[in-house]
């Protein structure tokens, strides 16, 4: 396993983590003993670095890491988990006001929700789970978590970006507001390279990579004709066109790929660790086979400059006007 330094905060966190979203439902079935199963397989291989949110499972996801941590003790893993803000729009709209959504009421108490299921005195990063770039100029929600910081019961803070808009964050990097950010870079969402991940090695902020897959897509293992159960996460995330249009891409990464890579899902986590800005890359883990295989990525040799050149082509803008080919 491969380790890199998690921004100002100096850690050295496996450059795979584990990432705990299906653990905790909304990908489907998921048996409770595959999910520690794939834990303990992941740490045994050198993985240290966990990322989980107070929404996977209503925090089944947190419990079940806790429950982990707690048979492995001595152990330093580095856990971090997101508070989701109060009822409302999902992303925050830009009316919103930050004291409406995440109050400092709301964020002692869920902090302390975290501290009781993740069994911890302190958590190691304490992220908000989404923004909007209409709190930039008065970010009074990272005030708050400053002064759960100050009193010991946070490490680090940041914030996971909003989907429609990662560089959002970028000036509250730049003005020194957060220790850690968490962004969605993949073969196809390739935008943080152009000035996110510039912006962070500048800030020494952590960059923790979610998506890293395209939520499953760049696997390799969908088809057109792939369905996804109702409790499913997925089932909405490809509907529509969008099932058939991902996998024709995938294809095309395929013969871009070609035998240069064991598989196009070793190749798209070697393409999301490449920037060295990245920290870590968080593939959903929920067996120890993806355990297995994903951590294995981290020992690899890392992709070729040629082989990333030539994967960047297939940057897709999905939301823009024109479709291209």
């Amino acid at each position: 396993m491969k380790y890199r330094t998690f921004g100002r905060l100096g850690w050295k966190v496996s450059d795979i983590g584990f990432g705990a979203w299906a653990i905790g439902g909304s990908w489907g079935p998921q048996s409770e003993n595959d999910s520690v199963a794939a834990l303990n397989r992941a740490l045994d291989l050198g993985c240290n670095f966990i990322d989980t949110a107070q929404g996977y499972g209503d925090g089944k996801s947190e419990r079940i890491i806790a429950q982990v941590l707690k048979s492995r003790k001595g152990e330093k893993v580095h856990v971090a988990t997101k508070i989701p803000p109060a009822p409302g729009a999902w992303p925050p709209a830009p009316h919103d006001r930050a004291e409406d959504r995440y109050s400092e009421k709301y964020l002692r108490e869920r902090l302390e929700r975290s501290l009781r299921d993740l069994q911890t005195e302190c958590i190691d990063i304490l992220q908000l789970h989404t923004w909007t770039r209409a709190w930039n100029r008065n970010p009074t929600p990272l005030e708050h978590l400053r002064k759960f910081q100050k009193e010991g019961k946070v490490r680090g803070i940041g914030i996971s970006t909003p989907e429609h808009d990662q560089n959002s964050l970028i000036e509250l990097m730049k003005g020194g507001w957060l220790d850690s950010v968490q962004v969605i870079y993949n073969i196809f969402e390739q935008e943080p390279a152009a000035e996110f991940f510039p912006v962070a090695a500048a800030s020494k902020v952590g960059v923790i990579v979610r998506v890293a897959f395209d939520e499953s897509a760049l696997t390799g293992k969908l088809t057109k004709d792939t369905k996804f159960s109702e409790d499913d996460f997925r089932r909405n995330y490809f509907a529509g066109d969008r099932l058939e249009r991902a996998v024709a891409r995938v294809e095309k990464v395929k013969q871009t790929v070609g035998n240069e890579e064991p598989n196009l899902a070793t190749a798209a986590l070697k393409f999301a660790l490449k920037p060295s800005a990245v920290s870590t890359v968080i593939p959903g883990i929920r067996n120890v086979q993806q355990a297995a295989m994903n951590i294995a990525v981290s020992d690899a040799k890392p992709i070729s400059d040629e082989l990333e050149k030539r994967l960047r082509e297939h940057n897709w803008r999905r939301a823009f006007w024109y479709a291209g080919k």
